[in-house]
């Protein structure tokens, strides 16, 4: 996106200049000729870079500094001086400036200037970027899953992050909803811009709106400064609106108008403010039961219902427990240390209905590693309720996914030895149960065995006579 630059200098033809310079550099640029025009300049739009004269009519350019700082700790400014003393200088650094210009300056200069502050934000966001990369590898590893229906979320994301396209997330509390959502920002070409969440149910809905739009000074009582909204702060990146159904519905108007026009204006104010925001909508709430009840405005569902994804509950996707049940040792076993998990506290994992999905799941996991002092998780362990009679372990998963699962369990904790003649264990184990199993079927008739294994009789002996199998008494 191209980089969005404010000027705030007295002198007309200094401003003139300048900005002309910058926009033949490419970039989108915003001149006024006071402090207090550059604060609500700035309050209106965030830019990525200001330049600052210091002598101006009205709050001077240390001062409006100070505040551009207050409303963005990140932002750039550099300002502009013909009193070059020292002790300017200072005071711009001191308040935050990311370099200053000594009046009168050459226009190349001040080009470089705004080319070096600019690389050095996309820098700086390029660290938090990777930072987050970091933590997303232990956020978005929630998202493990090989169950159909959890493939089908992946592709989905896959097909739509790359477009703005609005996407309503629908599934019960704690199944992943603002993780699938900030999947989808992460991979969207909006991913450096800001991912910005507010949930209808968390806020009491009298001040809601005051959290979406954001208030005017004096707007109310307590509304003592200027504050910016949640899609303000979310421009040019990602709103998610968690809950969307516990939004009252005159907020549901209010709202559908600022996404229809691609603008807000603030509460008690009347100045309209574009925003460019993409919409991820969720909740666990009956939406179409809703509409019918006038709960919700028909034409808000239909505006974000562009594309639905269903995330499915955890009890539908057992298979995919054990698995998150070892990304989630692995990921407090910085704090909490390493724990395994014993196969009957596995088997009460996978058999538990999860009534708060994954989010429940993580949660039982650290209670039960911190009472775990031994280094194993037992059932005692585990603070769920009683297993369902009807969760069967084998009902949602095959043979493949059974064998790997008992596999973890073998070769957890293995990692630091150099050797433990692994391979051939596993394979013995495996093979003496498949041969007893093939000749029961064939009643001890071992060339038909032989054939049904798909090698000689003379190779099946052999193995017989390895794994001590006495083709006359299977049954011992």
């Amino acid at each position: 996106m191209t980089a969005r630059i404010l000027i705030a200098d007295d002198e007309d033809s200094l401003r003139w200049v300048l900005e002309k310079g910058l926009r033949h550099a490419g970039y989108e640029v915003t001149a006024v000729g006071d402090g207090e025009s550059a604060v609500r300049a700035f309050e209106a739009e965030p830019f990525d870079l200001v330049f600052l004269d210091v002598r101006m009519p009205g709050i001077d350019g240390i001062a409006a500094l100070a505040r551009l700082r207050e409303i963005r700790a990140d932002a750039q400014v550099v300002v502009m001086t013909a009193h070059g003393t020292m002790d300017t200088a200072i005071q711009a650094m001191q308040r935050g400036a990311y370099d200053y210009l000594a009046k009168p300056f050459d226009l190349d200069e001040a080009v470089l200037l705004a080319e070096r502050a600019l690389t050095a934000t996309r820098l700086t966001q390029e660290v938090e970027r990777l930072r987050r990369g970091l933590h997303a590898v232990w956020e978005f590893g929630s998202l493990i899953g090989r169950h159909p229906r959890m493939q089908e979320v992946y592709k989905t994301i896959g097909r739509i992050a790359g477009s703005d396209v609005t996407v309503l997330l629908r599934g019960e509390s704690g199944t992943g909803k603002e993780l699938v959502a900030r999947a989808i920002h992460h991979y969207s070409r909006r991913a450096g811009r800001p991912f910005v969440a507010v949930s209808s149910a968390a806020i009491p809905a009298t001040l809601l709106e005051s959290e979406l739009f954001g208030p005017e000074r004096g707007a109310f009582t307590d509304a003592k400064e200027r504050k910016l909204g949640k899609l303000e702060l979310a421009h040019g990146g990602t709103l998610f609106l968690d809950e969307i159904g516990d939004m009252p519905v005159e907020l549901q108007t209010k709202l559908l108008r600022a996404l229809q026009e691609r603008a807000i204006e603030r509460v008690g104010g009347e100045q309209s403010i574009r925003i460019d925001v993409r919409v991820l909508a969720a909740t666990n709430r009956d939406l179409e039961a809703a509409m019918r009840e006038g709960r919700f405005r028909e034409d808000l569902y239909y505006r974000l219902n562009v594309i639905t994804l269903h995330l499915p509950p955890l009890r539908d996707r057992r298979r995919d427990i054990p698995l998150l049940v070892e990304h989630f040792l692995a990921k407090h076993a910085g704090d909490l240390g390493e724990r395994g998990v014993a196969p009957e506290a596995l088997d009460r994992l996978v058999g538990y209905d999860w009534p708060g999905n994954v989010r429940e799941l993580e949660n039982v996991i650290q209670r039960a590693m911190v009472m775990a002092t031994s280094g194993v998780i037992l059932p005692e362990h585990l603070p769920i309720g009683p297993v369902s009679a009807a969760a069967s372990v084998t009902a949602d998963t095959t043979l493949e996914e059974t064998i790997e699962r008992r596999l973890m369990e073998c070769v957890r904790g293995l990692r630091e030895r150099s050797s433990a003649n692994l391979y051939d264990l596993m394979i013995g184990l495996v093979e003496k149960p498949l041969l007893r199993a093939v000749l029961r079927e064939t009643g001890g008739n071992q060339l038909r065995a032989a054939q049904i294994l798909g090698i000689n009789r003379n190779t099946l002996r052999k193995k017989l006579t390895e794994h001590g199998i006495d083709p006359d008494r299977l049954d011992g």
